[in-house]
């Protein structure tokens, strides 16, 4: 009886030992050190806005996207908004937030990426149930494609109306940030000047619109790819020259073969890093 005791006492070890080196993900701090969601929330509800960067396919950054923002509904007032859907379609998605129009109608009237029903619906859904703002912030995507064609005097020629879907300009721009001279390398010099402009216009509206709808006493959360706040640049760079005495919080999502150490070029993208496993299944 012992023996068999002792036998089965070994596979639950064993068992233990095995699952934990196939962790699906492991969330660090910004120096690499592991901690667990609840260390990572207690920051979180400390922050006045809260920058989540995703990778667009990633399961497990969408499905934390979804706890931490429930968690934070759950304690007080909460102001969603997010990359992936443009200003011009604001006036849509307060239609839906209010009832107005069902899922059908605001798939027609508005730009949604092709994964909204998975990744971004719930969260949209979270806001209208608790009756929370959720904000489009991005550019619409055919004035980027001008700034990467003309640079941004291109929107310039923009009607008074247009504008109001965009940061005012002109804009404040240093090439020398990090994350614009990096996509100059990455893309070898062939999408020219004007390519990390594109980037810039976007991380510049979102900013402007995070702004301008946060409000004293709540929490604004929002979600982007990573790459606009990494490195604490980007959107983040942008709200700081706004609204520098603010709390901020960013958080990343990458990509690894091994998730039990941060590699060191992961190590400083944001305050907590969530780190995945490369195997795991994607969304699209």
């Amino acid at each position: 009886m012992k023996k068999t005791y002792l036998i089965f006492i070994l596979q639950i070890i064993i068992i233990t030992a095995y699952s934990q080196n196939k962790n699906a993900y492991q969330i660090f701090n910004s120096k690499g050190k592991k901690v667990n969601y609840q260390k990572m929330m207690k920051s979180v509800k400390e922050a006045d806005i809260i920058l989540f960067g995703e990778l667009h396919n990633s399961p497990i950054a969408h499905w934390l996207q979804y706890e931490v923002s429930l968690d934070l509904v759950k304690n007080g007032n909460l102001t969603f908004g997010a990359e992936m859907f443009e200003a011009d379609n604001q006036d849509e998605l307060n239609l839906y937030l209010r009832d107005s129009i069902d899922n059908k109608a605001l798939d027609s009237l508005a730009r949604l990426w092709t994964n909204y029903k998975t990744d971004y619906a719930p969260l949209v859904d979270m806001a209208k149930n608790n009756g929370q703002k959720f904000i489009a912030t991005n550019i619409p995507r055919m004035y980027a494609s001008m700034v990467f064609k003309n640079g941004f005097e291109a929107l310039d020629s923009l009607t008074e109306l247009e504008k109001e879907w965009i940061v005012p300009l002109p804009i404040e721009y240093d090439p020398e940030l990090p994350c614009y001279k990096n996509m100059l390398t990455m893309m070898g010099g062939h999408g020219g000047e004007n390519f990390p402009k594109a980037q810039a216009i976007k991380d510049a509206t979102m900013a402007y619109f995070i702004s301008k709808n946060y409000v004293v006493g709540n929490k604004f959360i929002h979600y982007n790819g990573a790459y606009h706040s990494d490195n604490y640049e980007g959107i983040l760079w942008y709200l700081k020259k706004d609204k520098p005495n603010l709390i901020y919080l960013t958080i990343s999502t990458v990509s690894q073969a091994n998730v039990s150490q941060l590699t060191k070029e992961n190590k400083g993208k944001a305050d907590f890093i969530i780190c995945v496993d490369e195997n795991m299944t994607t969304t699209y």
